[in-house]
């Protein structure tokens, strides 16, 4: 027996959610000597999630409330679909929040917290419970409309949140950590739901996040900030595999440097002269390689040593030691990692491609 369920009229109505283009026009924010943003420049494009990574500091939360109108950038421009929205106030922006901290009224049932935004724009009781139990329905939670905030588990609570910021078709929706809170089989429930909300809703998104694996797995594209600056934004693909700088190369996944030495174009490593993967430059610089792309082999007499191993699964990543004392991760099947104990002697080598070099460290 099959059995059809209906989409939520929310679905079915494609004017109900139309994403915009958002962009930042040289942003900068600073609080007392700390500048949270220094110029920043960024195009969202309709319909397109973009997460905003970076350490702590860097100023992706800001950026992210300047677009909600919490905050007040001291220079710069934000518009939405070519609109400068800098100075309008925030409730009447076009834009759904999502905080890390839930935010939902205790004193509220689940459709009442849902409904909320809606009384406040004055829709009438039934048009905005019924809204408010299709965006339950969309969420997964239509049997716990009844309950309260302190009946829900974190997950239930944070559906609801996003919920709630999706009543009022917005054009933009806002996620500042909106899982960072929650156990690591609820994060990676909840991020695959929202991924699949906002392409079904074809909504504008910005994600902000500490966690490279919800930026890479979520993202259309992932912006890197650093000190209130883009280091660069890219297809999460692109950002791993050529990352702008080093920077970028470092902070996302796991990078290793090995020493080397420059001349023009090419860099010689590891008894190997390799082609530069960007600007020609000259003297000590440090080769910078994915686990991956590093080849390990035993050998009775070689120059490296294998320090530790992780298992990883289909994967061991091994950390070996240089002949001239610097660490290396290299990844290799785990069905193989027995060829290579801890203590033994191995030889390093790096594939025939072009490399990227930073500055010596």
């Amino acid at each position: 027996m099959t059995t059809t369920i209906d989409r939520p009229n929310l679905l079915a109505d494609p004017t109900s959610h139309t994403g915009a283009t958002v962009e930042f026009r040289a942003l900068r924010r600073s609080f007392g000597s700390v500048q949270a943003l220094a110029g920043l420049d960024l195009t969202v494009g309709r319909g397109e999630l973009v997460a905003l990574l970076g350490p702590s500091g860097c100023g992706k939360t800001t950026a992210l409330r300047v677009v909600a109108g919490f905050e007040q950038p001291d220079e710069g421009e934000v518009l939405v679909d070519g609109e400068d929205i800098t100075r309008v106030p925030a409730h009447r922006r076009d834009a759904g929040m999502v905080f890390q901290s839930y935010s939902l009224f205790p004193h509220l049932s689940a459709l009442d917290n849902v409904a909320f935004g809606l009384r406040m724009r004055g829709v009438g009781r039934a048009e905005r419970r019924s809204r408010a139990g299709e965006l339950l329905d969309l969420v997964g939670l239509p049997d716990k409309a009844d309950r309260y905030p302190h009946q829900l588990s974190g997950g239930q609570q944070q559906r609801i949140a996003l919920a709630r910021a999706l009543a009022l078709r917005p054009r933009v929706l806002l996620l500042d950590e909106p899982l960072s809170a929650l156990d690591a089989r609820v994060r990676l429930t909840l991020r695959d739901e929202i991924r699949r909300l906002q392409q079904e809703l074809g909504i504008t998104t910005l994600f902000v996040t500490h966690d490279q694996e919800e930026a890479l797995s979520m993202a259309d594209r992932v912006a890197v900030m650093n000190a209130g600056r883009l280091e660069q934004c890219a297809p999460p693909a692109e950002l791993y595999a050529r990352p702008a700088t080093a920077f970028v190369a470092e902070f996302v996944g796991v990078m290793s440097r090995i020493p080397a030495h420059a001349d023009g174009a090419v860099v010689h490593v590891l008894g190997r002269t390799l082609p530069i993967d960007g600007a020609a430059t000259h003297g000590d610089v440090d080769v910078l390689v994915r686990p991956e792309s590093v080849e390990v082999a035993a050998a009775k007499d070689g120059k490296a040593q294998i320090l530790g191993a992780a298992f990883l699964g289909a994967i061991t990543r091994l950390t070996v030691r240089t002949a001239d004392g610097s660490t290396v991760k290299v990844d290799v099947p785990s069905h193989t990692a027995t060829a290579l104990p801890l203590g033994s002697r191995a030889e390093l080598t790096l594939p025939d491609r072009p490399v990227l070099v930073a500055p010596r460290k």
